[in-house]
């Protein structure tokens, strides 16, 4: 499965994403430090930072942009490893190699979530170290609610990474049901409002039960993307 995961990031130009990925967490490191240090989202008469419901402080912050941004990526990721491979009718020629079929697809959903889980655990940790070494010398506006001294902030990035990165495959599915990349995309973007929305005072963000819900419905598509693909013809 290793050689197979590796083939798939050397097939589908790994290093393109990598850079993406880093472009990316620098845009957000720039936003997150406007944001919590240089008053953009201040109110204009009252100098109070105006925030949506439940994003208070620091933790909520990082970890709204960092979730809507990546969620979008890995599902980018998908579209074009995944289900384009089938568009483009490519996987036909992977379906000829001495492997069963089932394994070469969870090969390429594998390549795809570790490296999606990669780059935005190693964004998030880049994303909450600069800020804390940044309330260091200056004055947050956002109350600074961690520390990275603290096992905590590190168990928090990697649970809430496995749950984005594995909610993607329910865009997965989708694109594969309908044969669209662009069925990817529009799912994801409905996965955002579910994952972030809020109605009035309530978000769904601080809703416990939300991310298990949706992280179980990941794991499901996954499986189902996998049933039946020894037999089921090729799209």
């Amino acid at each position: 499965m290793g050689k197979l995961i590796a083939l798939e990031w050397k097939k589908n130009r790994v290093g393109r994403y990598a850079l993406g990925a880093v472009v990316l967490t620098a845009v957000l490191a720039l936003f997150l430090f406007a944001q919590c240090y240089l008053g953009i989202a201040n109110d204009p008469v009252t100098g109070v930072p105006d925030a949506a419901p439940g994003t208070f402080n620091i933790t909520s912050q990082v970890e709204l942009v960092s979730n809507v941004c990546f969620l979008i990526f890995t599902c980018t990721m998908l579209a074009g490893c995944v289900t384009s491979a089938h568009k483009k009718k490519t996987m036909q020629l992977m379906f000829t190699y001495p492997v069963r079929r089932v394994k070469l697809l969870a090969a390429q959903m594998l390549a795809v979530w570790l490296f999606a889980f990669l780059a935005m655990a190693a964004a998030k940790v880049l994303l909450y170290g600069l800020l804390f070494a940044a309330g260091q010398f200056l004055e947050p506006d956002f109350p600074m609610d961690y520390t990275m001294l603290a096992p905590a902030i590190y168990l928090q990035i990697v649970c809430k990474t496995v749950v984005t990165v594995t909610v993607s495959f329910i865009a997965m599915l989708m694109g594969h049901l309908f044969k669209s990349a662009k069925a990817t995309m529009i799912t994801s973007l409905l996965l955002l409002f579910v994952m972030n929305g809020t109605v009035g005072e309530f978000s769904l963000a601080d809703n416990a039960l939300i991310p298990l819900v949706l992280t179980a419905a990941g794991i499901a598509c996954a499986v189902l993307t996998l049933v039946g693909s020894e037999t089921r013809d090729v799209m």
